[in-house]
């Protein structure tokens, strides 16, 4: 699915205007569109009320209401407004609201006591400031009802180009969307608001404008099935390299990830300290203990791929095996600490996958956390623009641009804010890097990879005391259910 910003729409929309499609149809439809999947989501006509505003959503509703109550079912208007103000399209729609019968709008928030569903037709995509006042108001009230609610195109207050509610934002279940996608809704507080997103085409073509970007579609092109006279060394040496006193489990999981994702042979280097434990309980990976120059040269010679950063720490012995493994030009994931100590001033890489979360690109952008998390899109090209290579920028709505494109995961839960998931991740990337996968390839289906088992695991368990290592059992059955045939 391409996704769109509001701007590219709004001009799609004019274009078709010009084109001979008439505004009040098409407002028509989108209304018809709603009503039908409220129809069939929730019969036995419960109580609806529908909430207005002043613009071309506010007409929206104003025609699911009207659906509605010809349907039978007992619906009231509601909204910080009066049937007389609306202008243009919604004019025409609260007339034909008046001809069927229909009320007055209700200036209460009362009304939304005895509600069994509501739609929120507040606000449309043009809005990218904090909803306030009145508005802010119902909003609040939406909010509170203990019952379903459906947005119309985007809820109210969640900006659709960016995915930050910059204010008070109305909570869907359910947002039915129109003729394409929008971008804020998959990232960001889009993830938390939106609900389940449907796209409704109305019969209109797409934007001819390229998408700002893609949803990842985590079942399609599946990796190629392995020939029977395959060996270890067919598949790629993965070293991770991290593990500092007290973060030794973070080198583990991203070691153990590797493997089962398919690398042929993972190394992991580490304090010498600890280097023997590591092996107690994943004998497979390959543990060494770096104390010196000689050693660590060692391991990075065997190497396809480098992971580094889980669990590294950033004290001396960590800012110098930084400054060594920066120095060997193989495919490699930074995470964690090692994006803490990288020199941004003279990084700039292609075939490097960094995979930060909103504090660390603050920090590789030298910006804050809240700045990062108001324009996430942004955010992320900037990143991919200054320091080269794939970025992935974690998430609700994990995103990775390459430079030439950004895309969208749709999966994963809030079950996955835990310890050692990045270092999972990490350990994914760089086990399918190793496989032979472009970055941006790896970056993408290890992404997807990582959250979709991430669902797996809270679908049948929950998601508080989801565990990093959880993940390897499904992740390892959806990767051999995707392998090619």
């Amino acid at each position: 699915m391409n996704l769109y910003s509001p701007a590219q729409i709004q001009s799609h929309e004019k274009r078709l205007f010009a084109d001979g499609v008439a505004s009040c149809a098409l407002m028509e439809q989108a209304g018809l569109a709603v009503w039908r999947h409220i129809e069939r989501r929730w019969s036995g006509r419960p109580s609806l009320v529908v909430v207005v505003g002043p613009g071309n959503n506010g007409g929206d509703g104003l025609v699911i209401a009207r659906l509605a109550r010809e349907a039978g079912w007992p619906v009231s208007l509601a909204g910080p407004m009066d049937l007389e103000r609306f202008k243009g399209d919604a004019a025409i729609q609260a007339e034909k609201w008046r001809a069927a019968g229909g009320g007055k709008i209700s200036r209460s928030t009362s009304v939304l006591a005895h509600a069994d569903l509501v739609v929120d037709a507040l606000f449309g995509i043009g809005l990218s400031r904090a909803v306030d006042g009145e508005a802010g108001e119902w909003v609040a009230a939406i909010n509170a009802v203990d019952a379903p609610v459906v947005s119309v195109d985007v809820p109210s207050g969640l900006d659709a180009a960016t995915g930050q509610a910059p204010g008070p934002a109305v909570k869907a279940e359910l947002t039915v969307t129109f003729i394409a996608a929008k971008f804020g809704l998959f990232t960001g507080d889009g993830c938390e608001y939106a609900g389940e997103v449907c796209l409704e085409s109305l019969d209109m073509p797409p934007p001819v404008e390229p998408p700002l970007a893609r949803l990842i579609d985590h079942s399609a092109d599946p990796l190629p099935k392995r020939h029977r006279n395959s060996h270890k060394g067919t598949f790629g040496s993965t070293l991770v390299l991290g593990g500092n006193l007290g973060m030794s489990g973070a080198a583990r999981l991203a070691g153990e990830a590797a493997l089962r994702v398919g690398s042929g042979k993972v190394f992991v280097g580490t304090r010498h300290e600890h280097a023997a434990l590591l092996n107690i309980g994943r004998p497979e990976l390959m543990v060494h203990g770096i104390a010196d120059e000689v050693a660590l040269q060692a391991l990075l010679a065997k190497a396809t791929v480098l992971a580094l950063g889980p669990g590294l720490g950033q004290d001396d012995w960590a800012k110098w095996v930084c400054r060594q493994a920066m120095q060997v030009r193989r495919p490699m994931v930074l995470d964690a600490d090692a994006l803490w100590l990288i020199d941004r001033n003279r990084l700039h890489r292609d075939d490097v996958v960094y995979t930060p979360h909103p504090g660390e690109a603050a920090a590789m952008l030298g910006t804050t956390p809240a700045r990062i998390q108001a324009n996430r899109l942004a955010a992320v090209q900037a990143l991919q623009r200054e320091y080269g290579g794939v970025v992935v920028l974690k998430g609700a709505g994990t995103l990775v641009a390459d430079k030439d494109s950004v895309t969208v995961c749709p999966a994963g839960n809030p079950g996955m804010a835990s310890g050692g998931m990045g270092d999972v991740l990490t350990g994914v990337i760089a086990g399918l890097l190793a496989q032979g996968l472009s970055a941006s390839e790896a970056a993408r289906r290890g992404v997807c990879l990582h959250a979709v088992a991430a669902d797996q695991v809270a679908a049948a368990q929950g998601e508080r005391g989801l565990l990093a290592s959880d993940l390897f059992a499904p992740m390892q059955q959806r990767l051999n259910q995707i392998e090619g045939a």
